[in-house]
């Protein structure tokens, strides 16, 4: 039988050359990409995903972020409109991308805020994601028909209780803010109404100004034209001080009402396990862009306050915003197939 030789044959020259020069490509290879994922981030486009159809206030914010992140990174930051299953479809496209920092979701109240709470999801939306930064939020506003005989939130819970099948109240549909803001009300004024869940909160400011429906708690954003034009009458406002634009209104802290400080927020997130040193970038330019005096003007006229804050307490806040609509929905027995 043959044997195998103890030594191995020496390697000549040219093949010693070559490993040689393979050895020195794999580690300039490994470099590359190291450097690509963060000193050099962003080398390419970036998309960011808009977890709803073109238009809206989640729309307009990814937009405004991406604009001013080409901007100021000299990189293009694109938009790309996702919509379905109430953002559940972006939301899982985005957790399952690679975690490269070109694929970014604008996440906003219902995608890491109330589904979370009332839904099944095909994502964590915590253990899915790195925060990156929050951009901004609008308070939501109590509203109602001018046709209901009240001017205060105190007449209301009465008008309410004396009522108790004759009152109801709409909303962008099951499980939305929109909802849960008004079960969460109802459960601490101890008063019944009848939910009018819509596709959308288009159509159920269409009823509510037409008496279909007698109240409706929507962001400030969505309502403030209704409310300039006296089509509805604002009773009470969410978050810790008045709202300037609607100065006159009192938040419900003030009338004796705790834990109405959630807003209907956005923010930027990307995939689990991103890179810290493309998060920080993200996070400063995104921070750098919405203290912006001009950007300031721009958002609050849309009834928009910038929220800048650290990534770590930006992912807190998504923690605590997901626990305040569970308590809720789990005290109200709210939930959505």
């Amino acid at each position: 039988m043959a044997t195998l030789p103890l030594t191995l044959p020496a390697l000549t020259p040219t093949v010693r050359r070559w490993r040689f020069a393979t050895a020195t490509l794999i580690c300039a290879m490994g470099l590359t990409v190291g450097w690509a994922q963060s000193g050099d981030y962003p080398n390419k486009t970036v998309k960011i995903i808009a977890p709803v159809a073109p238009g809206g206030g989640v729309d307009l914010i990814a937009r405004t972020v991406a604009e001013r992140l080409t901007k100021a990174m000299g990189q293009s930051f694109v938009v790309d409109n996702q919509s379905g299953g109430g953002g559940a479809i972006a939301s899982a496209n985005v957790a399952r991308a690679a975690a490269d920092g070109y694929t970014l979701l604008l996440a906003y109240v219902g995608t890491h805020g109330t589904n979370p709470a009332v839904r099944k999801l095909p994502y964590d939306a915590v253990k899915d994601f790195s925060p990156i930064a929050m951009v901004g939020g609008t308070p939501n506003v109590l509203v109602v028909y001018p046709g209901v005989p009240v001017n205060d939130l105190k007449a209301f819970v009465a008008h309410a209780q004396k009522n108790p099948t004759g009152l109801s109240y709409g909303s962008a549909g099951q499980g939305t803010l929109t909802h849960l803001a008004m079960e969460q009300f109802k459960l601490q004024a101890q008063f019944f109404s009848v939910h009018a869940p819509y596709r959308g909160i288009g159509p159920a400011f269409t009823d509510l100004m037409g008496g279909q429906t007698q109240a409706l708690f929507p962001g400030l954003a969505a309502a403030l034209p209704h409310i300039k034009s006296g089509k509805v009458r604002p009773l009470a406002v969410t978050g810790l001080k008045r709202h300037p634009l609607i100065p006159d209104v009192p938040t419900f802290a003030e009338l004796g009402y705790v834990g109405f400080d959630g807003v209907q927020w956005y923010g930027i997130v990307g995939p689990a396990k991103l890179p810290e040193k493309i998060i920080a970038r993200l996070n400063e330019e995104i921070n750098k862009a919405i203290n912006n005096p001009e950007l300031k003007e721009r958002l609050s006229a849309e009834a928009i306050q910038p929220m800048p804050m650290g990534s770590d307490a930006f992912g807190q806040y998504i923690r605590q915003d997901i626990a305040r609509w569970t308590q809720v929905a789990r005290e109200r027995r709210i939930e959505v197939d």
